[in-house]
């Protein structure tokens, strides 16, 4: 007799839906075809050689390098550690506008990617293949490990909402996000989406599994593994907030009361029509709000810039983002816009004053 085996299916903060029907899909490529006929799309992101000799030295600053969309570099308690690997030149029929911060072949050696959930444009497993190697850890939202180890990668971590790893110095917390998942007509919401907060010297929540390796026993040896010598740090950056893919919900507070963020990366675009989008990224005005509510000390945008995933453009919400910031009172320093290959440095995080905090 055969058992039925049930699939989990996940969900959002409050059960929020973020489902569209055919009728609201169909709504919105009408409205498309007129809607881009008024737009320009000849700003592209600024460019900068980057500086790999640096990059590839570096073993005590705190770094943060934009490649594009929402992949980047993170060089933090001497890890070097990669977001949402996409170095795509194509994302379905929509060409890239324009190339990676850093070609993919000049990447430096990598000991983690961080993986925010299973879209296309925040998972491109060809990309995933080159940077990885036997040593990478891949950590992955709750429901995904199965999809990738049947792509032959074993390395594998999964993580639910809150649940965290210990990779040497660095602390690695998944939070949650406001969105979905799709790879194919029969996965909808079958894995999980939220961030990642990083902690250099940070600790594991000894009531969370540190992991879920391949064949992996959880010992005390095997946490041993995860553990080297002590970096020396140059910087006082301690923690950033990488935050995959949202649309505007209460638990951004959440995650600033839970942790003392220095820099968030948050994104800006995708967000036009708001009517379709709103439940599942946030507007540039919501990220600002976003922002403020993770009590970060440091704003880097990105998901914009590097694909036509919505009807907005990356002017727009550049555009939109500085003008919140303005209206708001944010210090201009505190929001920073990086170019593509742009190395930031850890040195570089502004001083701010309690009540500019609470702006």
């Amino acid at each position: 007799m055969l058992r039925s085996r049930t699939t989990r299916k996940y969900h959002n903060m409050d059960n929020v839906m973020t489902e569209k029907t055919w009728k609201q899909f169909k709504r919105w490529r009408s409205e498309r075809r007129l809607r881009l006929r008024k737009k320009d799309y000849s700003y592209v992101i600024p460019h900068v050689e980057p500086n790999l000799a640096a990059l590839n030295d570096n073993r005590s600053n705190t770094t943060i390098t934009w490649i594009g969309h929402s992949t980047f570099l993170l060089q933090i308690g001497g890890l070097n550690i990669v977001t949402d690997p996409v170095w795509a030149m194509k994302m379905a029929l929509e060409k890239r506008l324009s190339p990676p911060g850093i070609p993919i072949q000049d990447m430096p050696k990598l000991d983690v990617v961080l993986i925010s959930h299973s879209h296309y444009d925040h998972l491109h497993v060809a990309s995933l293949r080159q940077v990885v190697t036997e040593q990478t850890i891949i950590i992955v939202p709750a429901g995904l490990k199965g999809k990738l180890a049947r792509k032959g990668f074993r390395n594998i971590v999964e993580l639910k909402w809150w649940e965290s790893i210990q990779v040497d110095q660095v602390s690695i917390t998944f939070v949650p996000a406001q969105h979905w998942t799709r790879r194919s007509l029969t996965d909808m919401n079958r894995s999980h989406w939220g961030g990642y907060v990083l902690e250099r010297g940070g600790h594991v929540n000894e009531n969370e599994p540190l992991a879920n390796l391949e064949g992996s026993q959880e010992t005390e040896e095997k946490r041993n593994n995860y553990k080297t010598d002590a970096v020396k740090h140059v910087d006082d950056v301690s923690t950033l907030y990488f935050a995959g893919d949202s649309g505007y919900f209460r638990g951004f507070k959440e995650i600033g009361e839970r942790f003392d963020i220095d820099v968030a990366l948050i994104p800006i675009g995708a967000y036009e029509p708001e009517w379709f989008m709103n439940a599942q990224h946030v507007n540039p005005e919501e990220a600002v709000q976003a922002f403020l509510d993770v009590r970060a000390k440091l704003m880097i945008p990105m998901h914009y810039g590097a694909f036509k995933l919505a009807d907005d453009t990356p002017k727009e919400a550049i555009d939109r983002l500085m003008a919140e910031r303005e209206r708001l009172g944010i210090e201009p320093e505190r929001v920073r816009l990086l170019m593509l290959g742009d190395l930031w440095e850890g040195t570089q995080l502004p001083i701010i004053s309690e009540s500019d905090s609470e702006a």
